[in-house]
């Protein structure tokens, strides 16, 4: 069954660091990009940062500087490095493959409904 793994959530004070692993499972990466979305209650869904095949990034204003994606394409990994983290980046992670970053609609996105989505992992900063 084809799948995507997600690990590395849960709860830091403000200031902390945390770093979210997705492995797929079932299939391989391929030439489409990979990455992190992010959805808090009541927010909308957010492209938190987003890699392509041959290593371009894509960062959200909201993240530059603080978090650092990363992909290990032999283990079909790909990685989400979160510091300096603010209790505005409270949500549940979802790891995504199979989209392109360039073509979706960041303002108007809908979690889910499209490519290939992880189960989720909760992200809490609070102090």
């Amino acid at each position: 069954e084809a799948q995507l793994v997600e690990s590395g959530g849960g709860s830091v004070e403000p200031g902390g660091s945390l770093r979210l692993s997705c492995t797929a499972s079932g299939f391989t990466f391929d030439v489409s990009d990979r990455g992190w979305f992010r959805q808090a209650p009541g927010n909308e869904c957010e492209l938190v940062s987003s890699i392509s095949s041959d290593g371009s990034t894509y960062y959200a204003d909201s993240v530059k500087g603080r978090f650092t994606i990363s992909q290990d394409n032999a283990q079909n990994t790909v990685y989400l490095q979160m510091n300096n983290l603010r209790p505005e980046d409270t949500a549940v992670y979802y790891c995504a493959t199979d989209f392109l970053a360039s073509e979706l609609d960041l303002k108007r996105l809908v979690c889910h409904t499209f490519g290939n989505w992880g189960q989720g992992t909760q992200v809490t900063v609070s102090s």
